[in-house]
């Protein structure tokens, strides 16, 4: 049980960057735009955050303030991303692999210039706190309500609204349209291509935010990568058949893999296994995943594919 009570808070550490990236890609791939560039996006919003972070004074407004640029930065660079698959109905792997591509050029590019290195060491960021009443809980309050990050309760809340948006209200069932059958949907009066805009930015900026928590929650250091939690969301959200509350479990599973691959070292029960295998643990529970799951995948019915209004 005790390793239990010293996993958990790791566990829930690593998940919340993941969670928040995988729901950008699914609103991304529910417009009908497949987004594989959320790695690339995560990597833009962690250097956007460590820049403002190295400028700014080092105290928690900051911190905020930091993540605002991090959601920013991944929407504006998310443009690219846009404008390949609707205005010029590129194709969209194509696309995303370039952004990704970019992405950690680009950023270590900058971070030279502007910094004279290519790591960016952010002077602060979240320390963990505990929830005052709700922590003194037994077991959840040591599992949940301590060790905890203030991005933690942020991000769970974007779930819960943007959940709701997605499924109750006008915006969603429209964007949910554009990515089942977008020509049924123009014939309705839809806007696809405005609709496929607002999916990939969304997407980018909940993927710049992403990788903003994941600077400043265990990272503290941006070296030009985010460690593949892009793809690893990217798994998550297929793994999680593109369903918020699936998303949510997958990216647990999978943020609970990555703990037990960087933290086994400093807990005594797991530090007799050889650490090479506890490495790459993550990524070959990812791939069994996609394989036994892939078959009954759901995805969005016109994901990927390119709207073309002339062939209605």
């Amino acid at each position: 049980m005790d390793i239990i009570f010293q996993v958990f808070p790791y566990a829930i550490a690593f998940t919340i960057p993941l969670l928040v990236t995988a729901l950008g890609g699914l609103y991304s791939e529910r417009s009908g735009v497949a987004n594989i560039a959320l790695e690339g996006l995560m990597i833009i919003g962690a250097f956007g955050s460590a820049l403002s972070l190295k400028i700014l004074p080092n105290n928690m407004f900051s911190v905020w303030l930091s993540l605002g640029v991090a959601t920013i930065a991944g929407a504006l660079f998310s443009v690219l991303h846009a404008f390949a698959s609707v205005n010029l109905k590129a194709n969209q792997i194509i696309s995303g692999t370039a952004i990704n591509m970019m992405a950690g050029a680009l950023t270590i590019f900058l971070a030279r210039n502007i910094t004279g290195s290519g790591n960016i060491r952010i002077p602060g960021g979240f320390m963990k706190v505990d929830i005052p009443v709700l922590s003194g809980i037994p077991v959840l309050g040591p599992l949940f309500f301590q060790n905890t990050y203030y991005s933690t309760w942020l991000v769970l809340l974007i779930l819960i609204l943007f959940s709701f948006i997605l499924y109750k209200t006008k915006f969603g069932l429209r964007l949910r349209a554009c990515g089942e059958n977008p020509h049924a949907a123009d014939a309705a009066g839809v806007n696809v291509a405005y609709m496929r805009y607002w999916g990939v930015l969304l997407s980018g900026a909940f993927s710049g935010l992403g990788g903003g928590i994941y600077l400043v929650t265990f990272s503290k250091e941006f070296n030009g990568g985010v460690s593949g939690f892009g793809f690893l969301a990217l798994a998550a959200l297929i793994f999680g058949q593109w369903k918020p509350l699936g998303i949510l479990g997958s990216t647990f599973f999978f943020g609970f893999a990555t703990t037990i691959s960087n933290v086994s070292q400093v807990i005594p029960e797991l530090a007799v296994i050889p650490p090479m295998y506890l490495k790459v643990f993550p990524y070959v529970v990812t791939l069994l995943a996609l394989v036994i799951f892939s078959k009954s995948s759901q995805a969005p019915r016109a994901s990927g594919e390119p709207f073309d209004q002339a062939k209605r």
